[in-house]
């Protein structure tokens, strides 16, 4: 099973991956596509803890390629993705405004919007199948690396690890920033949080203000107000239904940074909104939402540690808003450039590699980053005046530059000449 998968010969390059998120599993999967060894070490005792969070994940073309060519997995998600190809906006009083159509990206490559639990859960199958050694119930406790010998590591319940070179990819909490950046630094609360459900849409089949979101196959809308936007979906042919909306968040950000949520706490966000939005949050049943906090990071100075061969990726290097749309993408993207860079590289020069990725990511991802409070300001803060009058103005920003995007072949493609501009501007060790 594991000689069936397509993969480069051995390069001898000996990976450390630290988190098995779609960042550390994407970069896991890569790099063995790449012939590199990889070891995988993620805190949590069991995946299914992941696979139970329930709420809507989006990739974007850009971040579906890399799906395409792990065997199998496209077609895994496709089957249970949302079968939509618009988004439907209404005012927060109910009124309808417009419908953004998608249809047009299909050339750019496939949408894929599902259970971030399922989603996820169809990824780790893949790398398992692969043969990674993936050590769960494993905390990495620190990060090391050295001159001499030329190698970086992790401490692991009090057992030191090394390899060439470690990804940290933990998230937006990752203990890899330390070794990046020379000092801890804690995250800032953003001022909002989320609350996220997800349900069978049993639960509102025979309610007539909200029946329609379920009874005709899979839905997608939106709702519009101050400083709140609500996202709706049905999915699975109108089976499951799902509910995310932001709120002001004024709890200090040491507190926990997720824990459940109550319907009529989220309901006293929504005084004066559409029936619609009131019934949805309503039917919710117990143990099926989340108050979860948007946590906020300044944008790093780099994403590699001073030696180079500690990297950051995904949301420890570049926590997304969700109205960007395109965290988990980028955070594919990431691994996809980074296991190409290695194998150009070679063994030889794991410091050359670890450039070239941040060199070849750090522009075109802060500049995706930047559209997620755009997004935000437009829909939160948005001229009703204006809007009646120019409804695409609150359309999602679809440009072609992120969208139809291929991290690989750019890799492969950008790579010489990144490497011949860092060599004019070597860094002194």
């Amino acid at each position: 099973m594991v000689d069936s998968f397509p993969r480069r010969p051995p390069s001898g390059i000996k990976v450390i991956v630290v988190g098995a998120g779609f960042a550390g599993l994407a970069a896991a999967i890569e790099c063995d596509r790449k012939g590199h060894s990889v070891t995988l070490f993620e805190k949590v005792d069991n995946i299914d803890e992941i696979m139970r969070i329930g709420d809507i994940i989006s990739f974007d073309p850009n971040g579906s390629k890399a799906f395409e060519r792990w065997p199998g997995v496209v077609d895994a998600m496709e089957a249970i993705a949302r079968q939509t190809t618009w988004l439907d906006l209404y005012h927060h009083q109910g009124k309808f405004v417009t419908r953004q159509s998608f249809a047009g990206e299909k050339a750019w490559g496939r949408r894929i919007n599902g259970h971030r639990g399922q989603l996820h859960n169809i990824i780790y199958r893949h790398a398992v199948a692969r043969g990674i050694d993936i050590r769960l119930g494993s905390r990495v406790e620190d990060y090391f690396e050295t001159d001499y010998p030329p190698q970086a590591g992790v401490v692991v319940n009090g057992e030191r690890y090394a390899a060439d070179v470690v990804i940290a990819a933990e998230g937006v909490r990752s203990r890899g920033r330390k070794i990046v950046l020379g000092f801890d630094e804690n995250p800032k609360s953003s001022g909002y949080a989320v609350y996220r459900a997800w349900f069978p849409a049993d639960r509102i089949r025979d309610n007539p203000v909200i029946r329609h979101l379920v009874v005709n196959g899979d839905t997608h809308q939106g709702f519009i107000g101050p400083d709140i936007h609500f996202l709706a979906s049905s999915i699975k042919n109108g089976s499951e239904v799902n509910w995310v909306f932001t709120h002001i968040d004024d709890g200090n950000i040491e507190e926990s940074w997720q824990f459940p949520g109550k319907p009529e706490e989220a309901l006293k966000y929504l005084d004066g909104w559409c029936p619609v939005v009131h019934e949805l949050v309503k039917a919710t049943p117990d143990g099926r939402l989340i108050d979860h906090k948007l946590v906020y990071r300044d944008p790093l100075p780099t994403f590699i540690s001073p030696l180079a061969r500690t990297c950051l990726i995904g949301d420890a290097a570049h926590p997304f808003l969700p109205t960007s749309i395109q965290g988990a993408s980028q955070s594919i993207e990431d691994g996809v450039v980074l296991a190409t860079c290695l194998e150009l590289s070679g063994r030889g020069d794991i410091p050359r590699a670890l450039r070239a990725y941040e060199k070849l990511r750090y522009e075109r991802v802060h500049r995706a980053q930047a559209m997620g409070p755009q997004t935000r300001e437009r829909w939160h803060k948005a001229d009703w005046n204006k809007v009646w009058k120019k409804p695409e103005m609150i359309h999602l920003v679809r440009e072609e530059w992120l969208l139809n995007f291929d991290a690989e072949k750019d890799a492969y493609e950008r790579y010489p000449q990144v490497v011949a501009e860092l060599e004019r501007v070597k860094p002194r060790l």
